[in-house]
């Protein structure tokens, strides 16, 4: 079966490196019902994190990190591409995305254990519409 590509919107903030403020920040999102399609949380040297958020509700996102104090940067474009894992599934997305000129500059991915997978794939902004036909991405 064909992997399913989603476009998103994710939006970014940076907060302090500090025991429980992940799970502060998620928390809240969790209490306002922001549902996350994915979420990435990136060290910013010794003191900051960036986190990427991934939300199915961009308002429902904004009015949260408003209350939450949290100072949101995007929307940025990426492709969330799920599907049946199996061997090569990676290497045939990037296959597509090579044949069309595009470069990925940041990717995430994971197995579910029980044979499906989850990829979250960033390109230029100049290259996203480009990589998204390449890839079928739903519109």
């Amino acid at each position: 079966m064909d992997p399913r590509i989603r476009k998103l919107e994710y939006y970014c903030t940076t907060v302090r490196d500090t025991p429980g403020e992940g799970y502060r920040v998620l928390a809240h999102l969790a209490s306002a019902e922001v549902n996350l399609l994915a979420f990435e949380a990136t060290p910013m040297g010794p003191v900051y994190a960036r986190l990427a958020l991934f939300p199915e509700d961009v308002e429902r996102l904004a009015a949260a990190a408003q209350k939450l104090g949290l100072v949101l940067d995007g929307p940025h474009p990426a492709l969330l591409v799920q599907g049946d894992d199996r061997l090569g599934a990676l290497a045939d997305i990037h296959g597509k995305l090579h044949d069309a000129g595009v470069n990925v500059y940041g990717a995430t991915g994971v197995t579910d254990g029980k044979g499906a997978f989850g990829y979250i794939l960033h390109v230029r902004p100049s290259e996203f519409e480009q990589a998204a036909r390449a890839l079928g991405a739903e519109t």
